[in-house]
């Protein structure tokens, strides 16, 4: 995994993000002070030169979650550029990286058989390495401050998390939380939160303010399960 040290400016720039008072995640905060948070640093967003490395890394981190099962972990996934994408060009370059890590973790492994591999499905959820998990995409053309970062990025949370929290009985009120501080940040509710079951979501990963007629551009292939 890559530390501070090996790769200081996108590094620190995500933290600098990530510790100003006003950001809302929560989570994303005690990922960072408890040093849960794993980063690696890409080239190119639109390019799969990379795209076997980030898989690895991305793997180790899997690996790493299931040996200590630690709350609030994360996996942040940084690139140097390009610069300036438009939302809509941000999200089409999104889901080129998830087909692209999709087709190469097809080879290995089935899609995790807790979610749906239909991207229109309400109980949709992205799989690596037959384990569900979240995406986030940021970038600085972002219209959410919340998701305006200096470069393009993605963030994957293990759904295990999501669940174990259901459990504690912590889920309902880190997501409150995290909602609120987001409003008071943008001045409005994010349009696009939903809950898991309610929707797709899919619908949430780039970031983008998309209507009823949205349809994901990523239809999984490869090895299929029964979900």
């Amino acid at each position: 995994m890559l530390d501070v040290a090996s790769a200081p400016r996108p590094v620190e720039q995500f933290r600098d993000f990530v510790e100003k008072s006003d950001f809302p995640c929560v989570g994303a905060k005690s990922a960072l002070k408890r040093d849960q948070t794993r980063f690696w640093v890409g080239r190119d967003f639109l390019s799969g030169e990379d795209d076997e490395d980030l898989l690895r890394e991305l793997y180790d981190f899997i690996d790493w979650y299931g040996e200590e099962t630690p709350m609030f972990a994360t996996f942040v996934a940084t690139f140097d550029g390009p610069l300036g994408l438009s939302e809509t060009a941000f999200e089409t370059a999104l889901w080129a990286r998830l087909d692209a890590l999709h087709r190469l973790d097809a080879r290995s492994y089935q899609w995790d058989s807790r979610v749906s591999r239909d991207p229109e499905s309400s109980a949709f959820a992205f799989s690596l390495k037959q384990e569900a998990c979240f995406v986030i995409g940021l970038h600085d053309g972002a219209s959410r401050a919340a998701r305006r970062f200096e470069r393009p990025t993605l963030v994957f949370n293990l759904h295990d998390q999501f669940r174990k929290l259901r459990e504690d009985g912590r889920y309902e009120a880190l997501q409150a939380a995290i909602r609120k501080r987001d409003t008071a940040l943008d001045g409005a509710p994010n349009p696009m939160l939903a809950d898991f079951g309610d929707s797709s979501e899919a619908r949430q990963y780039s970031g983008r303010r998309v209507g009823g007629a949205w349809r994901c551009p990523f239809q999984p292939s490869g090895r299929k399960d029964a979900a």
